[in-house]
């Protein structure tokens, strides 16, 4: 087989030739690993209370101190409108700070606060912990196939934005 992706078999079966059923079974398990990924950072989200969007914003905003609000709207695929509500809020309860563009007076740059950088760790290391039980699990070729799968369902724009991020160009 030239595609070594052809070569993987799982349960007796290539890959390529997935039924209905197994694809639903995969659709579920996303489903259900999601809830899973998210379940501890929501419990201290909602203590908070700030939802997905907050931490959507403060992971990448610590990802890429001093990002514009522009780009992390490309990031994060949302409205301005649904952007700036997040915003305020983690500007007024002190966890993100905005400073006008140096060379743009329009550009807004964000970053996080002491405050906003204990919150993403406290979100992070939740969710670090689950990941790396799971990928001790699993095992080494199960995690590079998982990340093969995920980086495969993004969308041309949706990878260009990982990649960048991933190789440290965010």
């Amino acid at each position: 087989m030239a595609d070594g992706r052809m070569a993987q078999i799982y349960g007796g079966e290539n890959l390529l030739f997935l039924t209905d059923e197994q694809l639903r079974q995969g659709i579920e398990a996303m489903f259900f690993a999601y809830r899973g990924f998210t379940a501890d950072p929501d419990r201290i989200l909602a203590d908070l209370a700030y939802g997905r969007a907050h931490h959507r914003a403060i992971h990448f905003i610590n990802r890429a101190p001093g990002t514009t609000v522009n780009n992390l709207l490309a990031l994060l695929g949302v409205t301005k409108q649904s952007l700036n509500r997040v915003l305020r809020a983690l500007i007024a309860d002190g966890l993100v700070e905005s400073r006008v563009g140096t060379s743009d007076k329009r550009e807004r740059h964000l970053y996080l606060t002491d405050a906003g950088r204990a919150l993403e760790s406290r979100l992070s290391d939740a969710q670090r912990a689950r990941m790396r039980s799971a990928y001790r699990d699993a095992g080494p070729e199960a995690v590079a196939g998982f990340r093969q799968v995920l980086e495969a369902m993004m969308d041309a724009d949706m990878r260009r934005a990982y990649v960048r991020m991933r190789d440290g160009a965010a």
